[in-house]
This record gives structure tokens, C-alpha cells and sequence, in this order.
């Protein structure tokens, strides 16, 4: 990462993990935070289960950067896509083989690749 790529992303960044119950995805979120703070990334990574997420969106007081769904609730990116066109909050569905394999550095990646 060049030193430009780091500066931009100093600024605290609320990355949030949508799955099903908001159980499996919690290692993955230790592995990103690690990965982060290897990286000195300022952030607040966060998993909830996808009946909780709209409460989470809704909480001004903690905006959220960008929205990654867990492979599981794949189905569901349309969905939060619409109700977060107007907010500029990007969404995505993590990597199925990232998931699987809990790569926390790669999910990062590309939770910073999309908040560009």
C-alpha cells in the first residue's frame, strides 16, 4: 500500500458483516480486525445478522462505510442495494473461497477497494 492508499484510509471506518445469524461471520470479523491493525487501520468491523441490519443502518450516530453480506444472504444484496441507493453505502457479497477460508486480509481488501 503506497502511502497515498494509507492516508485515505486513516479516517475511522465502520465496515459492516451481514449473515444469517450473525454468529459464523464473528471470526471472520477478529481476522479483519487483525488485518487492519497490522495495516494501522483505523476501524470498527462489526457482524449482525441480517434482521438486525436495518437497525444498525438507521443508527446515525454510527454511520457505516460499506455493507458486505456473507455468501449465505447472498440473496438479500438487491434488496439492501435499493434501500441504501440514496446513501452512497456500497454493497457487496463477500467472496464465497474468502469466507470459507476466513481470509480476513482479503475481505478487507475489498471492503476498502469499494469505499473508494
Amino acid at each position: 500500500m503506497n502511502n497515498k492508499k494509507i492516508e485515505e484510509c486513516s479516517i475511522m471506518k465502520r465496515i459492516m458483516l451481514v449473515c444469517a445469524a450473525g454468529m459464523s461471520t464473528s471470526l471472520l470479523v477478529t481476522k479483519m480486525e487483525k488485518a487492519a491493525e497490522a495495516q494501522g487501520l483505523e476501524s470498527d468491523i462489526f457482524a449482525v445478522s441480517a434482521s438486525e441490519a436495518d437497525s444498525k443502518l438507521e443508527d446515525a450516530s454510527k454511520p457505516v462505510d460499506v455493507l458486505l453480506l456473507g455468501p449465505q444472504v447472498r440473496f438479500m444484496k438487491n434488496q439492501f442495494e435499493t434501500k441504501l441507493a440514496s446513501t452512497g453505502i456500497p454493497v457487496d457479497v463477500i467472496d464465497m473461497k474468502d469466507y470459507g477460508m476466513m481470509n480476513g486480509e482479503a475481505v478487507l481488501t475489498t471492503a476498502l477497494n469499494l469505499m473508494k
